[in-house]
């Protein structure tokens, strides 16, 4: 199995738990067009796709397992790495990259590490993108101009 398939069935598990059913598809949504979006825009940065559809595939997972986004960004990397660890499929450098692309996710207006910014962008196009007919959120509009331009979609 690859490894993103494992961390899709991990993520797949811990979703199944939910008692929401809406929420639960909401969520798995969510995650999946982020990682989607991540490889989409790694592979075009020349980075590795894999690494940011795991961090797509986690980013999140700590706000819907917890029900609270209060500095979910943060606890979310290290619930990452403990799944990370837990399912021993990346090497500590990877394990690092990933974590530190989750815990900067949040912060829209700063500009990180290459696959920091994957990730950010990975969640700017999937929050845009869900439902064109609402308007961009004013924190995430600069990014989103930034990526229809580099994507050849503006």
């Amino acid at each position: 199995m690859s490894r993103l398939k494992d961390i899709r069935k991990y993520v797949n598990k811990s979703l199944s738990n939910m008692d929401d059913k809406d929420d639960m598809l909401t969520a798995a949504g969510h995650l999946y067009g982020v990682s989607t979006a991540a490889q989409l825009i790694a592979k075009k940065r020349g980075m590795n796709p894999e690494l940011a559809g795991m961090a797509g595939l986690l980013h999140d997972l700590f706000a819907y397992e917890s029900g609270s986004y209060d500095d979910h960004a943060h606890k979310g990397a290290n619930l990452a790495r403990d799944i990370l660890e837990k399912l021993g499929v990346t090497s500590s450098e990877e394990t690092d990259i990933i974590c530190s692309a989750i815990y900067h996710h949040d912060d829209k207006g700063a500009v990180d590490s290459p696959m920091d910014e994957v990730l950010k962008d990975a969640d700017v196009i999937d929050h845009s993108f869900k439902d064109v007919t609402k308007p961009v959120k004013e924190k995430e509009q600069k990014r989103y101009d930034a990526l229809c331009k580099e994507l050849g979609i503006g």
